[in-house]
């Protein structure tokens, strides 16, 4: 049923989206460090403060982790619901190769519940 309705992300496979949002996320969290170290660097220029870079870009990481959890809510919602897509698709080929394997085929559910290849074979 829910296969059947179209959705905005029917087009592509589940890892593509995966891969897709990982990357949006990934690069959004990059330019959020690097914007707040060019802040860091900016504030302390104005305040004639020599911050070296790899200083500037720790306090960055470290600013950049709780923000990014609010900042980019939208974005890590999408990445966990692809994971989510990408482990019920590998968890359904997985169920259809055992399926194929024990010569169930596609009626491999009512053969199952008559005794034929019950937990014996486990």
């Amino acid at each position: 049923m829910a296969e059947d309705t179209p959705t905005p992300h029917s087009t592509t496979s589940p890892g593509g989206r995966l891969a897709r949002n990982l990357a949006l996320y990934t690069l959004a969290r990059l330019g959020l460090v690097i914007v707040l170290a060019a802040v860091i660097l900016g504030v302390a220029a104005l305040v004639d403060v020599d911050v070296p870079l790899l200083v500037a870009l720790i306090f960055a990481v470290v600013i950049a982790l709780p923000l990014s959890l609010v900042l980019f809510k939208k974005l890590r919602i999408q990445v966990n619901e692809s994971i989510t897509d990408v482990d019920e698709k590998r968890r359904r080929d997985k169920a259809d190769l055992r399926a194929k394997l024990r010569g169930d085929g596609k009626d491999g559910a009512a053969r199952r519940g008559d005794g034929e290849g019950g937990s014996a074979s486990r």
